[in-house]
């Protein structure tokens, strides 16, 4: 079995502040940025969850260079923390593994908090922890509840405001379906186009049909259907394309390596050079091309 090196020690260790050196500098708009706002509020309610990851220490100064949690490193500092965790990485590079972060969808966050809130946590503590306000945590907590499987499926890695839960659940499930892959297919999913496709939606459709939707101002009930049509028009096709898409890469590949092996025969090039100099320029276009986006 092939051994794996880990590329930071498991052991965290604590380093005084005066012997890391930050990568980079921190601009004065981020200092001020709700970010920092909100992972000051984090350590001073729960305390410090993830360590600094620094370099092994550089013999010419005996100092580390910081690679990630300039943040952090800048919040503690701040707080007159004179001791940083850090974790040491066993290579010497400078690079961030903020590249390599798959960053939480909005219902991994929702997940979170509803864990959080179920072993006991007050809303208000998390909202005192994530520096936003005890609604918003709330709206969080409730995200999914209207929402069919199908739909939260369709969602569950995405990043969307919390705020389009609140027009789908007041959708039946067939219809929350078609407008979240209605907006998926246009990516946008924000809550003003959610309120459009409630809008657009019939009265049959809805949960409580007694509750009708208010009218959109500047945009007509037609205007909205049409809208709603040319969409499922685009989601068909982005559909078609996105099931060809894996076999026109295949094709392409292998059409443009027999294409460098026929341009690389200078009696083929000169011959088409001479009769069909069109079917040359486009033969050179294909193999300068690196992949169907391009």
């Amino acid at each position: 079995m092939m051994q794996v090196d880990l590329g930071f020690a498991l052991d965290c260790v604590s380093l005084p502040s005066a012997s890391i050196l930050p990568s980079r500098k921190m601009g004065e708009s981020l200092r001020i940025s709700k970010k920092v706002q909100q992972i000051r509020s984090s350590i001073e309610e729960i305390g410090l969850i993830e360590p600094l990851s620094v370099t092994q220490e550089i013999k010419l100064t005996g100092k580390h260079m910081l690679l990630d949690g300039h943040i952090r490193f800048y919040v503690l500092e701040a707080m007159g923390v004179t001791d940083m965790p850090c974790l040491l990485a066993k290579d010497d590079e400078a690079y961030t593994y903020n590249n390599r972060v798959n960053r939480l969808s909005t219902i991994q966050e929702h997940m979170m908090i509803r864990r959080a809130i179920d072993r006991g946590v007050s809303s208000d503590r998390l909202a005192k922890a994530l520096n936003v306000d005890t609604s918003h945590v709330n709206k969080k907590a409730k995200l999914l509840d209207g929402i069919c499987a199908e739909s939260q499926e369709l969602l569950k890695d995405r990043v969307f405001s919390v705020e389009i839960s609140r027009f789908l659940r007041q959708m039946k499930p067939t219809r929350q379906v078609e407008c979240v892959e209605l907006m998926l297919a246009a990516n946008n999913l924000t809550a003003s186009y959610a309120e459009a496709m409630l809008i657009a939606t019939p009265a049959d459709e809805l949960v409580e049909t007694k509750k009708v939707p208010r009218k959109s101002t500047g945009v007509t009930q037609e205007q909205m259907a049409r809208m709603e049509r040319e969409m499922a028009s685009v989601q068909g096709k982005y559909k078609a394309v996105e099931q060809s898409y894996g076999q026109d890469v295949l094709n392409l590949v292998v059409a443009r390596a027999y294409l460098v092996r026929m341009l690389g025969n200078s009696a083929v090039v000169r011959y088409l050079k001479q009769r069909q100099p069109d079917f040359l320029a486009e033969f050179e276009a294909i193999v300068k091309t690196a992949s169907l986006d391009t």
